[in-house]
């Protein structure tokens, strides 16, 4: 006889409730309706931070062609 799945299983979590990542901005519990971020405001100051190419991968100098 096959044994009983747990009440629980299934279930989706509440984001209300703390379930999941935090939003990356101010550490708050993300909301379902501005997921990953807590508030729209958040996610405009994510927003801005890309247009303003605030965020960059680190790499290499490049050495100059000029150099030999």
């Amino acid at each position: 006889m096959p044994s009983k799945p747990p009440k629980d299983a299934g279930a989706e979590k509440d984001p209300a409730k703390g379930a999941g990542k935090p939003c990356p901005i101010c550490g708050k519990p993300a909301t379902e309706a501005s997921r990953p971020f807590c508030s729209e405001r958040c996610r405009d100051v994510d927003l801005n931070r890309w247009l303003s190419n605030s965020y960059a991968i680190p790499g290499r100098k490049e050495a100059d062609e000029d150099e030999d």
